[in-house]
């Protein structure tokens, strides 16, 4: 089948070019998709344009918006089974880990289902009973979305469904790493009814999101992936200064205070880092531990680390599954070497499983990296894999400088018995979610996004809706007079 979804057609590149996508458990090809080109792009970009500029959607009554995420989330509740396992094939994460995926996808489209009908608008007291003065929000208009391949379809959920809500038109840019559902899901809009035009997919490598990001017709940019990817695209939508909200992953602090139930937080920290081999942004890469509990906190993490079930995301049992690729293996080779050769002792991992029926697949042990210092590149970057380093400090002020130690500030967490500590700590990290006492857990109800180098804007909430807005302010005089202002 055709892959590229162009003004309401599946149709193939103009110019023919293909990519392998791979199951990260085996390297087995789940299919070849259609790579598209500049003139693809510009095909799409046109589609969007015209359905913005000469169709009744981004006019159209909320409760329409409404009613087509409503079916979205509905067809993504019926096909919910075979879209997990699709997610799992395509990603190399768990099977149950999935499904969490499309529940939270589904949640998201029904907040802003809700959303979409209370919009915001307010009257501005001017002082002059002649004027209404008012506030209202319109769509932005032609809005690329870039989606990362760590979690393809909760990103573009992230970003579609409140962009739709808000009336404008999409063109979609999956990672050509891992693009199967977002292509699954866009085949699930078009079945609730989307309106020719008003939602495109063009699948391909870094030249597509180029070719989208530059064009001139695109008044939005929506991307979540690594920062110096995030840097390029700032730099080219400056040149027709564009909109754009970026998401540019972290390297997130937890935060644990010796006064906090050891195997709570033992076990939290294990699934903060390792869950989905690492390769999640907020990850809790970084566990800075309060120094009397901190060689129990180490030695405990190691056991239950070395214990970890890798296998086929698929199969019952298995607890972690391999990374997206080989690039993504031997980046996180080069980062526990590194480490150790700059100090850090390594007590658990470290190496490629040895089970045979493992050699085939992109997989690497969980690794915790003690000793660890803010001198250290593992320490300092993120590095997106199964990587866990241990700082220790030695009081709150201790703890507050080093969390907040970083270029990121996407999340973090404190852990403490003392509920004012852990305020004041939540308080004090310069970051866009803290937990106090949890680690990762979200909602669509509450924002998302970064401080710093982790980005700008916000996914989620309200705030979600409000970046695919634009803001109006109409002044209507009903008393009209001559102004006297000039009287020769």
């Amino acid at each position: 089948m055709a892959h590229l979804f162009i003004d309401g057609q599946w149709v193939s590149p103009q110019v023919p070019a293909s990519t392998e996508i791979l199951n990260p458990f085996d390297q087995s090809v789940l299919a070849t998709v259609d790579e598209a080109g500049p003139a693809d792009v510009s095909q799409a970009v046109s589609a969007a344009r015209s359905a913005f500029d000469a169709s009744a959607w981004p006019a159209s009554p909320a409760r329409d918006r409404a009613a087509l995420l409503d079916r979205i989330a509905d067809l993504l509740v019926r096909d919910g089974a075979e879209i997990a396992r699709l997610e799992t094939l395509d990603t190399g994460k768990t099977l149950t880990e999935s499904e969490q995926d499309v529940r939270d996808v589904v949640a998201v489209f029904r907040y802003y289902a809700d959303l979409a009908g209370k919009e915001p608008g307010r009257l501005v007291d001017t002082g002059n009973p002649a004027v209404i003065s008012r506030i209202v929000v319109e769509p932005v208009g032609v809005c690329a979305l870039i989606t990362p391949w760590n979690y393809p379809l909760l990103q573009i959920s992230w970003k579609l469904a409140p962009a739709l809500a808000a009336g404008n038109t999409v063109v979609i840019k999956p990672s050509e790493v891992t693009p199967m559902t977002s292509i699954r899901l866009v085949e699930l809009v078009e079945a609730a009814g989307v309106p020719r035009g008003v939602v495109n997919l063009v699948t391909g490598r870094g030249r597509t999101g180029a070719a989208l990001v530059e064009d001139p017709r695109v008044d939005m940019v929506s991307f979540t992936g690594g920062l110096d990817t995030g840097r390029t695209i700032l730099r080219a939508a400056a040149t027709t200064v564009k909109k754009v909200a970026v998401e540019l992953g972290g390297k997130n602090p937890n935060i644990v205070f010796a006064d906090t139930d050891f195997e709570t937080v033992v076990d939290n920290a294990l699934t903060a880092v390792f869950l989905h081999s690492g390769q999640v942004c907020s990850a809790g890469a970084r566990l800075i531990v309060e120094d009397p509990v901190h060689d129990a906190v180490v030695a405990a993490l190691a056991e239950r680390a070395e214990r970890i079930v890798l296998g086929n995301g698929l199969k019952p049992g298995t607890e972690c599954g391999p990374l997206v690729s080989a690039a993504q293996v031997e980046r996180t080779e080069r980062y526990v070497a590194g480490a150790l050769a700059e100090g850090a002792r390594l007590a658990a991992g470290g190496r490629r499983p040895d089970d045979p029926e493992l050699r085939a697949g992109f997989f690497y042990r969980p690794t915790v990296l003690a000793d660890c210092t803010r001198t250290m590149a593992v320490v300092r970057e993120e590095t997106f894999g199964p990587i866990l380093t241990v700082e220790r400090f030695t009081g709150e002020e201790d703890a507050v400088a080093l969390g907040n130690d970083t270029e990121f500030g996407l999340a973090g967490a404190v852990w403490t018995g003392d509920t004012a500590r852990g305020e004041r700590v939540a308080q004090a990290l310069r970051a866009g979610t803290v937990w106090i006492n949890d680690f990762g857990p979200y909602v669509p109800q509450a924002e998302w996004g970064g401080y710093k180098r982790s980005g700008n804007g916000r996914e989620l909430g309200p705030s979600g809706l409000a970046e695919y807005q634009e803001i109006k302010h109409i002044w209507h005089n009903t008393a009209p007079a001559p102004a006297g202002w000039f009287t020769r």
